[in-house]
């Protein structure tokens, strides 16, 4: 009987582990989880990104570029897939294209900073660096509370 007992104090206590397996720090998570969240969301808010319009400098020296002859190689094989569905050239021609094009968006974007406060940089990063230093605090073991 006192072996169940130990049994059902050991199931317990894996149970009511806290933050990452450890002992306690539950509270200490969740709080510095909503730092880093509220933290990363005013840093991502002052962040502006913009379309240079260029493709990425490539043929046209830092002036705006056409962008047709990115869609060639993904008409093609829309063309060859419409043809033979089960063409290996079509699906490389297709999937290349298609990223081909993907590459050519997000490299002609531009990310900026904007203007704010000193106060409001501080805040922001601030607010991130304590949250993220709470949920590694959380992962550690607490001592055990004397009783």
């Amino acid at each position: 009987m006192a072996e169940l007992e130990e049994a059902k104090a050991l199931i317990g206590a894996r149970r009511l582990k806290g933050a990452g397996g450890t002992p306690g720090g539950v509270g200490t998570f969740f709080s510095g989880l909503l730092l880093t969240v509220i933290g990363g969301y005013l840093v991502l808010n002052q962040v502006q990104v913009t379309s240079s319009f260029t493709f990425f400098g490539l043929w046209g020296w830092n002036r705006p570029a056409g962008f047709g002859l990115t869609m060639l190689p993904l008409l093609i094989g829309i063309g060859v897939l419409f043809f033979d569905g089960k063409s290996k050239l079509g699906w490389i021609l297709s999937i290349g294209g298609l990223l081909t094009i993907l590459a050519a968006v997000l490299m002609s974007l531009s990310i900026h900073w904007a203007p704010t406060s000193l106060f409001n940089t501080l805040l922001m990063f601030g607010l991130l660096a304590a949250g993220m230093g709470l949920v590694a605090r959380s992962l550690r073991a607490y001592p055990e509370e004397a009783g």
